[in-house]
């Protein structure tokens, strides 16, 4: 009898440590953004509660002003900028360690048919290998699958899923873009 309680002793400890490493594997979601005017920080939130993540703001080190978001002027920060592939914007505000999630989901406004400079800086500012990245976008004309098919481009060895433009998305269609 002791032999056959040590057994399953010995048994149900093994599988609560396997299901502790399947859980820590698991990991943490995070929802990081970039937003220029603010539509794309309120897509940011609703996707961060309804995914029950962590919410993170990318951050230029000089903040962008109206005059640098006037696409209409071709000498623009923001014109500039998209019009050079190789430019990468200066990272600010408060660094984040992303080792611990798993899966990322990573938000902008669509620029030229881009994503703005910030997401290559942040994207290249740490190891994204092994982690999942799904891109949410917000634009007032542009599709998101331009930007997508441009970071698989630039980033071949990250996982980088099928994006979405966010514009009027419902509670229904957040929930669905999380999996809930």
């Amino acid at each position: 009898m002791r032999k056959l309680t040590s057994m399953l002793t010995i048994a149900f400890l093994a599988i609560s440590v396997s299901l502790c490493a399947q859980t820590a594997k698991k990991g943490k979601t995070l929802v990081a953004y970039f937003s220029a005017s603010g539509n794309t920080e309120v897509a940011a939130k609703k996707i961060q509660e309804a995914a029950g993540a962590d919410l993170y703001k990318i951050e230029p080190e000089k903040p962008y002003t109206k005059e640098d978001l006037d696409y209409r002027n071709r000498q623009s920060r923001s014109v500039v900028e998209m019009g050079n592939p190789n430019f990468r914007e200066k990272l600010g505000g408060k660094p984040i360690d992303i080792k611990k999630y798993d899966v990322i989901y990573i938000g902008f406004p669509i620029w030229a048919n881009k994503a703005p400079s910030i997401i290559y800086s942040f994207l290249e500012s740490q190891d994204f290998k092994g982690k999942t990245i799904i891109p949410f976008a917000t634009s007032g004309s542009s599709p998101i699958d331009n930007s997508v098919n441009q970071l698989k481009t630039a980033y071949p060895d990250l996982t980088i899923q099928a994006g979405k433009r966010m514009n009027n998305a419902t509670d229904a269609d957040i929930k669905a873009f999380v999996g809930k």
